[in-house]
């Protein structure tokens, strides 16, 4: 069985030639996006640029995942920020939407406006246990029948309050789905009914949206967000088959130029003995996207989380330097930094810096607590501090000459007692960037998927 796989980005569309029998990637390739106009057309030219390498391709399956023009923007609102709303935004990340924002409580008039500026493609409205406060969530869902904009909405919230939820959506122009609780029980998540109704709202609105129609129609299978498929194939290479084993707990990081997504397969489970876990529970698989580290897109406000000192030390250059470049990046996203020089260093430091807040806002974040009994940490999150691999994507890490420097980043620091961050991991890189691709075909063929990975990135 042959497969080809698809994963068209914002910038480029990129090609995976698998043949499952012998287990094998034949050949990979790259063409720009073209999604302004016709999909097929950067399609064709990287299908062509592939054949060009090993001759006809004659493939059995194509399958294909999308996250053109950054994918599909969600907002997600939840009562208690460090429960329903972080239950939603957990829901919407793992579902490989891109959560813009997440709100909290009764959301105010100017809130509301904020929402149309923003233009959601979906917004998952959550809130409540159910049995428990219904007010909210159905005052939040009035305020958002009445917000201009073609969004969907995602009902996930107090049971209780379906009916009335749906009583005034209906006299809405929404289109809206109905689901489970994310929260139904205090500290309970159940975000798996959720992230499906995300996962179809996505392939209606992307082939609708994107004009990815023809790729659909060609495939015959869903197209899937990238970001999906990427947690797919990290979730395969930790967990393994029934046949294969796989590599335990791992993280992935993938640093784009316009975010940066974070990946864990692990329980987190607190790893010291006088360590206590607070919070709301994680789930095995999870994904994190910063809509603020991105390499170009969102370049200032990389800098500004960074500082300008931390950024300047790494890179060893001037101030004067670094905002240079930071303005050169503004002006052409697609410039690419000049090996050996100054331009090179800086782009390790601001790729290091995005992926050590990343994983900061990703891990559990630890804090000192003293009782009768002594001494003892309070950990809200994941503990990944025994992490042994970590896997690198994106051209900023794949590219540098010193990937190791750049996921550096993710490593606990002398002096960053409060985040578990992991202690010494190793680290890989997904070169060929197969991650997607793996993911893709792990739904049909799962061990060679697998086989594949421990291949090309170990």
């Amino acid at each position: 069985m042959r497969y080809l796989t698809v994963d068209i980005g914002s910038t480029y569309t990129k090609l995976v030639a698998i043949d499952a029998h012998r287990i094998e990637v034949l050949a990979t390739s790259a063409s720009f996006t073209t999604i302004s106009d016709d999909v097929t057309i950067g399609f064709n030219k990287a299908l062509a640029i592939l054949e060009g390498k090993i001759g006809k391709f004659n493939y059995d399956r194509l399958l294909c995942c999308s996250s053109a023009a950054g994918g599909l923007k969600m907002v997600a609102l939840g009562l208690v920020p460090s429960l329903t709303a972080k239950a939603a935004r957990m829901a919407a990340s793992s579902a490989g939407a891109k959560v813009v924002k997440t709100y909290s409580f009764e959301i105010t008039e100017e809130e509301a406006r904020e929402i149309e500026r923003i233009a959601p493609d979906l917004v998952l409205l959550s809130g409540g246990t159910d049995g428990g406060n219904k007010e909210i969530i159905v005052s939040n869902a009035t305020k958002l029948a009445k917000l201009k904009g073609n969004f969907s909405i995602i009902i996930a919230g107090n049971k209780s309050a379906n009916d009335e939820i749906t009583s005034v959506l209906k006299e809405s122009d929404k289109e809206w789905i109905l689901t489970q609780n994310v929260m139904p029980e205090f500290n309970k998540l159940n975000i798996e009914p959720a992230k499906e109704c995300i996962r179809k709202l996505f392939i209606q609105r992307i082939v609708e949206a994107k004009g990815l129609s023809k790729i659909a129609n060609m495939s015959g299978y869903d197209i899937i967000p990238t970001p999906l498929a990427v947690m797919q194939g990290c979730s395969l290479l930790s967990k393994g088959t029934e046949k294969q084993s796989g590599l335990g707990d791992l993280i992935a990081v993938d640093l784009g130029g316009a975010t940066t997504d974070f990946y864990s397969m692990a329980n987190g489970e607190p790893t010291a003995e006088n360590m206590i876990f607070r919070g709301l529970p994680e789930p095995f698989e999870k994904r994190s996207v910063e809509g603020d580290l991105g390499m170009r897109y969102s370049i200032e406000s990389l800098i500004e989380e960074c500082g300008i000192g931390y950024l300047t030390k790494e890179a060893g250059v001037s101030e004067k330097a670094l905002l240079a470049w930071k303005e050169k990046c503004i002006a052409n996203p697609d410039v690419i930094a000049v090996k050996g020089e100054e331009s090179e260093k800086i782009e390790n430091a601001l790729a290091k810096g995005a992926v050590k807040i990343a994983a900061e806002r990703h891990c559990g974040y630890i804090e000192s607590v003293y009782t009768p009994m002594g001494q003892v940490f309070m950990i809200n999150g994941k503990d990944l501090s025994n992490i042994q691999l970590v896997i690198g994507i994106g051209g900023a890490i794949i590219n540098s000459p010193d990937p190791a420097f750049i996921l550096d980043g993710v490593k606990k620091g002398r002096t960053e007692f409060s985040y578990a961050k992991p202690i010494n991991p190793s680290y890989k890189i997904d070169a060929k960037y197969i991650l997607s691709a793996m993911g893709l075909l792990a739904a049909h063929a799962p061990e060679a998927a697998l086989t594949i990975m421990k291949r090309e990135i170990l």
